[in-house]
């Protein structure tokens, strides 16, 4: 099968399509072709795959070839079999007969020998002649149809269609369309599973010696192509992609030694895209391929259907991969190989993969992670391009022009010399490029880099070239023999992306080597000459790399200087350009610096300092600062030949920024020399930068400042410097962060002075003015050099008090300032806890508590209210306090840090004086309670008024209040304020009530009066005595005094005495122009008559309607000459055993005859007495404001109370009766009528009742909650004035709940209730019945 290898190669570059036979049996194929061809491409085709599954084709290519074409003669039946891909997939047989006898004589004859081939998909296509006009040839060709459709088609499938020339059905193509479709169908499936089944056969035999690969490979590739011809891309590719699998095992498989390959010229250049690069006959051997072209042809029929697929990232990703590992084949065979034979083929596979794939792809068209992952493939594609041909450039002498970054030491210094079997030797004319060579080596000098930075150059080589070409110059050279007897080295192809590996100064390639010496192995015969030149070996490198490359582009690019660095420019701009369209931003970067040196290198510096800033940027970003120590000099350079004065200056403090051990002293002294003259220089705009890294901060060690809300203090704050020296700053200042509050926003802090940073750590003291409540941490430190301001964002924590270690960073942020939320920190209060005396002199005692807090300098200012007056001309009393609500505690915890100051001595007692109501506190009492006493005294005009025991009235609090403004300024600057306004209640000594405790037969009358002290003192009264007002005289005594005086009589605190006064009605002339008469009816007969007869009215009426005065003013001179100048009580008896008093009032004179003196509407009670109390409880001694006297004389107090005396009423004039309800009784929701009876007892007088005689008010009065009123409240009623007369009141009611309650009640507003008499006497309740049930709620049963 072997032997059909250039003929299956020949089918296969012809044959492209599939191929469908045309039977032309009645030579009707030149009429019908036209037609036939323009249905192809077959659009939406369906076929099956391998696994049988239905794959849709968009457009599937094929050709009509007749079978009397002689690309379809016979062939022989084993050619048939092997290449039946190539075999007609259907077979369209044309007939045509206008005559059933011909059909079934000849027609139907023939068909039958065409049809009986089954390994034919065919069917009948009859095509019609017949002109629509002639019926009989119409209907003549149907019957024939029809006859033809009986006897070819079947009930599994329809082999017949009919075409009408003259006008074809609608609907034929499409079934043509299908019967081919179902016949290509048919015939692919047909031919997979011949294919599959051969394939098997020959799976089977792989372990047997007659296993030959070239079959295999024919059967394989026959199946892959027949399925790229049906556009089944995905089932061809899966077929290749097996194949490769199957060659890799029989190659790697132990056996022959197979010729590799890639010895031919031309071989260097890689055909990996190019699959009839070579003839397979070319490349066969024995029974299999050689591995150099085959892998390549493998590679190149997977890309050629990847790309039909519309997938060229997978061909970037699978060659990628495909030169990497056939780099390690090449590396293997390396020694029978063209010297750098890997190199080159690497850079040309690269070159080809890269141009190939992105001509194929469509940006923008496919998904964001595949247009990523495309371009990151293609930028490793260029990156290892780049590294092998940098490798080529430095074995013929261009090292010199490679930049020395980490990018590039990182690549090459991993990357292994080539390894040929002899090192090519100086070809014979090549003295004068030795020279030229040596003269270009002595040349160059490396560049110096600007400060004065002295480095290390990094290297560009695992191993010294010179040794390494030295010991391969003999085969048989000591390394070689290490080689063979010992094993091969490691081998480093450069795969991996250069831009991703970062160099590290202690990773090297150990080469093994192995002391040279003039012997040789046994039975080998030495060639040692004397060892090569550095020229000699570049100068042999290049005469042996010119053999090599047949690529004459690739070759200009390595003739001179100027086209390496052309080339090494693309490659390096091609692989940054793709980095940067993939996720591999930072590897583009990387390379953007190897761009910069090559434009710094020709006076670019614009486009230098650019590509240095990306790369500066990523360094600083990742902290790589040993890689940015390299190149952030250069950006430096570059803006400082620039003129860019700003960016300069940025680069200075950034290389001071980096870490100490990467520079020198000098060399950072040098940095900040430059920043200092360029700080200072005259630049037009300041300049901004962060120093983050180079000078940090953070607050001293220990717990946080702590302030109180609306407090000065003052913060110190450590900065590390990293400058090398001092330097003075213009300014400082510091911001703080509030973390609780974020929009509250940031504070500076500035510094008062222009501080001097020292190298190391500084503390720096900031004024802090007042801040919100919050915890504060460290913000932003920002300052100023001449016109650089700096800021830095660098926080970092205190290390050991001798530690500069300023790097050291802290997370989260430690608070450095706490400031506690609004709380008290003073607290006034008054000192006394009880009423003090009205209208003298008390000390008045306030509260001076801080609350953690000291008030040194603390001013308080009194503002006393209305009715108060502070006796300024007595001191200020100031002295500690010791309460009993003050804990131990509160007193340890007060300003603790400052109270072990011992240089204020605490004392107990102090004089102040108070100016303008301010007074300042002295220091000993800013860290303890007091108390300051001051005297004050509440006014006020009021004369005290006793009440009744029968309806008490306690007096009011209200009148006795007065409040002292308070305002008290402390903190450090005064900044804090605390206002109170004291309420300090004054009241008289005693409150008085009296009542009368009984009535003698005499008519005296005791009166008692009864003492509260309102006082918490002790009341001591010395004397006590009654001013009568008019109508009441003394029994007994005329001085006023109690009947019974023990005295000194003293009151405990809120204690209460009694003293007893004896008392009787009687006649009192307080003044001339006023006479009163209380008059029995048994007076005397004269007196009796001669007062009605001039009075003119009966006394047992009451009339008291004088009719002369002038008679009137004659009676009572004379009554004042008998000497009734008092007043007479008489008791007398009725009939009816009642007590009648009659009052007569004697009218004034006129005012033109005499004048009038007022008289005494009420009594007045005296009291001297003293009081002993403590100052800290209440109410005490007066305060002495005037020079004091001897000790023995006590000040004594003199208290009035005004008394009011009434005579009672005897008899009442109404009667007001419930009357009785009706005998139902009382029920919720229903209506009642309540009924009063209101009668007079007797004849009216006019003082008691209103002024209107004929009309009474009455008012009903109901609990809301229990009653409704369904009629009038309040109103008049007409009642005559005569003893007897009656009247009833009906109100309608509604009870609202149920139980004992009480009823309405009537009230007669204008009436004293002393002059009512009431049945019942008192409340009284009524049963009231629940509601009766409604039948209408019921629901029956």
């Amino acid at each position: 099968m072997a032997n059909y290898l250039a003929h299956f190669q020949t089918i296969k570059n012809a044959c492209d399509h599939l191929v469908i036979a045309v039977e032309d049996v009645s030579d009707l194929w030149p009429a019908v072709r036209k037609g036939f061809e323009e249905r192809l491409p077959l659009k939406r085709a369906y076929l099956n795959n391998k696994t049988r599954n239905s794959v849709l084709v968009e457009k599937l290519s094929a050709e009509f070839i007749i079978t009397t074409d002689p690309r379809l003669r016979s062939r022989f039946p084993q050619e048939q079999l092997l290449f039946w891909f190539r075999e007609p997939y259907a077979t369209v047989v044309l007939v045509s007969c206008e005559d059933l006898d011909e059909f079934k004589t000849i027609l139907k004859p023939r068909l039958k020998l065409i049809v009986q081939n089954d390994e034919r998909e065919w069917f009948i296509v009859f095509v019609s002649k017949a002109h629509p006009s002639n019926d009989q040839a119409t209907k003549m060709a149907k019957r024939v149809y029809a006859k033809l459709e009986v006897d070819f088609n079947s009930k599994k499938r329809e082999r017949c269609c009919k075409l009408d020339i003259h006008c074809p059905e609608p609907n034929f193509w499409e079934d043509l369309e299908s019967k081919i479709m179902e016949s290509i169908r048919n015939t692919l499936d047909r031919r997979v599973q011949f294919y599959e089944d051969e394939i098997r056969k020959l799976s089977e035999q792989r372990l047997t010696p007659i296993w030959n690969f070239c079959n295999f490979f024919i059967l394989k590739e026959s199946l892959a192509f027949m399925f790229e011809m049906a556009h089944l891309h995905e089932d061809a590719l899966r077929e290749y992609d097996e194949l490769e699998l199957c060659y890799l095992e029989t190659v790697n498989a132990a056996g022959k030694q197979r010729d590799f390959g890639g010895t031919d010229q031309g071989d260097d250049q890689a055909a990996l895209l190019n699959p009839g690069n070579k003839l397979l006959t070319q490349i066969v051997q024995d029974d299999s391929f050689r591995e150099f072209e085959f892998r390549q042809y493998l590679f190149a029929c997977q890309s050629k259907l990847l790309f039909k697929l519309n997938r060229p990232f997978e061909v970037a990703s699978r060659g990628y991969s495909f030169v990497i590992s056939f780099s390690k084949a090449l590396a293997h065979h390396e020694s029978m190989l063209p010297f750098c034979m890997r190199e080159v083929w690497v850079v040309s596979a690269c070159l080809a993969l890269i141009n190939a794939t992105a001509s194929h792809y469509n940006d923008g068209f496919g998904a964001p992670d595949i247009e990523k992952g495309f371009y990151c493939v293609q930028g490793n594609l260029y990156s290892l391009c780049r590294v092998k041909f940098m490798r080529l450039a430095y074995l013929i002498g261009y090292g010199t022009e490679i930049e020395r970054s980490p990018v590039n030491s990182a690549s090459l210094s991993m990357l292994s010399w080539p390894m040929p079997a002899v090192w090519p030797p100086v070809p014979p004319d090549a003295s004068s490029m030795v020279l030229e060579k040596e003269k270009a080596i002595l040349q160059a000098t490396p560049r110096v880099k600007h400060f004065g930075i002295q480095r290390k150059p990094l290297p560009l080589e695992p191993s010294t070239l010179l040794r390494e070409a030295n010991r391969r110059r003999a085969s048989l050279s000591a390394g070689n023999m290490v080689e063979m007897f010992e094993g091969r080295p490691i081998i480093f192809d450069g795969s991996g992306s250069d831009a991703s590996v970062r160099m590290s100064p202690s990773s090297k390639v150990h080469v093994i080597s192995m002391t040279r010496t003039n012997s040789s192995p046994i039975n080998f015969e030495s060639s040692i000459d004397r060892p090569m030149r550095l020229a000699e070996i570049y100068v042999a490198a290049e005469h042996a790399l010119q053999q090599t490359i047949s690529d004459t582009d690739l070759w200009k690019s390595l003739s001179s200087v100027e086209g390496f660095e052309k080339k090494y420019l693309e490659l390096t701009k091609g692989a940054a350009d793709n980095y940067h369209h993939s996720w591999w931003k930072r590897h583009g970067v990387v390379l953007d610096g190897e761009i910069a040196a090559v434009c710094y290198k020709h006076g670019n510096f614009d486009l230098a300092a650019k590509s240095y800033e990306k790369v500066c940027a990523l360094y600083a970003g990742e902290g790589w600062q040993d890689l940015l120590a390299e190149v952030l000099p250069n950006l430096a350079e570059c803006q400082k030949i620039l003129n860019d004065e700003a960016g300069y200056l940025s680069s200075c403090v950034r290389l001071l920024s980096l870490d100490k051990s990467l520079f020198s002293t000098k060399e950072r002294q040098a940095f900040q020399s430059e920043v200092v003259r360029l700080a200072h220089s005259e630049m037009k705009h300041p300049v901004p930068l962060d120093v983050s890294s180079l000078i940090t901060f953070a607050g001293n060690p220990g717990p946080p400042l702590e302030l109180c809300d609306g407090d000065p203090g003052t913060l110190s704050v450590t900065v590390w410097s990293g400058f090398p020296d001092d330097i003075t700053l213009e300014s400082l200042s510091l911001t703080l962060v509030a973390t609780s509050n974020v929009d509250e926003g940031v504070k500076a802090l500035r510094s008062s002075s222009a501080p001097i940073l020292k190298p190391g750590r500084n503390t720096i003291t900031l004024t802090l003015p007042p801040q919100k409540p919050g915890s504060y941490v460290l913000g932003v430190l920002t300052g100023q050099i001449g016109q650089l301001r700096f800021r830095s964002h660098s926080f970092s924590k205190g290390g050991p008090a001798d530690s500069d270690d300023f790097m050291s960073y802290e997370k989260p942020a430690r608070p450095i300032l706490k400031v506690s939320k609004p709380r008290p920190l003073v607290d006034l209060a008054a000192a006394i806890s009880s009423a003090l005396l009205m209208n003298e002199p008390q000390w008045v005692g306030i509260i001076v508590r801080p609350i953690n807090y000291s008030l040194k300098g603390a001013v308080l200012y009194i503002d006393t209210g209305p009715g108060l007056k502070i006796e300024e001309s007595h001191p200020i009393e100031l002295e500690r306090h010791f309460g009993v609500s003050q804990s131990t505690t509160d007193m340890e915890s007060c300003d603790q840090p400052r109270k072990n100051d011992s240089s204020v001595a605490i004392k107990e007692f102090e004089q102040l004086i108070l100016q303008n109501g301010r007074i300042v506190l002295p220091d000993w009492a800013s860290k303890i309670t007091s108390v300051i006493w001051f005297p004050i005294c509440a006014i006020s005009d009021k004369l005290a008024r006793g009440t009744s025991s029968v309806m008490p009235q306690k007096p009011s609090i209200v009148d006795g209040m007065r409040t002292i403004a308070l305002k008290l300024e402390f903190g450090v600057s005064l900044n804090q304020t605390f206002d109170r306004t004291l309420a300090v209640h004054f009241t008289d000594p005693f409150h008085v009530s009296t009542r009368v405790v009984d009535k003698c037969n005499d008519g005296t009358l005791l009166l008692q009066v009864t003492l509260y002290s309102q006082v918490k003192a002790t009341l001591t009264i010395y004397d006590a005595w009654l001013d009568l007002q008019d109508g009441f005289v003394h029994a007994g005594r005329g001085d006023g005094r109690p009947a019974s005086a023990f005295f000194p009589l003293v009151i405990a605190p809120t204690a209460k005495a009694g003293i007893l006064f004896c008392i009787c009605l009687g006649t009192t002339i307080p003044g001339e122009g006023w006479l009163s008469l209380w008059a029995p009816d048994n007076l005397l007969n004269l007196l009796d008559i001669c007062l009605c007869l001039y009075i003119g009215c009966d006394i047992a009426t009451k009339s008291f309607l004088p009719h002369d005065l002038s008679v009137w003013n004659f009676l009572r001179y004379l009554l004042i000459a008998r000497g009734l100048l008092c007043l007479v009580l008489l008791e007398i008896r009725s009939i009816h055993n009642t007590e009648k008093l009659y009052i007569l009032s004697i009218l004034p004179l006129d005012k033109a005859g005499n004048d009038a003196k007022a008289p005494q509407p009420e009594s007045m009670l005296n009291i001297r007495y003293g009081i002993a109390g403590n100052r800290t409880i209440g109410a005490h001694e007066p305060v002495t404001v005037e020079p004091a006297r001897s000790e023995d004389s006590k000040q004594d107090l003199i208290f009035r109370s005004a008394l009011v005396l009434q005579r009672p009423v005897m008899d009442p004039c109404l009667a007001v009766g419930f009357l009785p309800l009706s005998s139902g009784g009382l029920r919720v929701g229903q209506l009642v009528t309540m009924k009063w009876r209101i009668e007079w007892l007797k004849d009216f007088d006019e003082n008691s009742i209103s002024e209107n005689n004929d009309e009474v008010l009455y008012e009903v009065n109901a609990n809301s909650e229990t009653w409704m009123i369904a009629g009038r409240k309040r109103g008049h009623v007409s009642l005559s004035k005569k003893q007897g007369s009656r009247i009833v009141i009906s109100i309608l009611c509604l009870p609202l709940v149920a139980g004992y309650v009480h009823p309405p009640k009537l009230g007669l507003p204008n009436v004293d209730e002393a002059n009512i008499s009431c049945n019942p006497a008192g409340p009284h309740l009524v049963c009231v019945l629940p509601p009766i049930f409604s039948s209408s709620f019921c629901i029956p049963a």
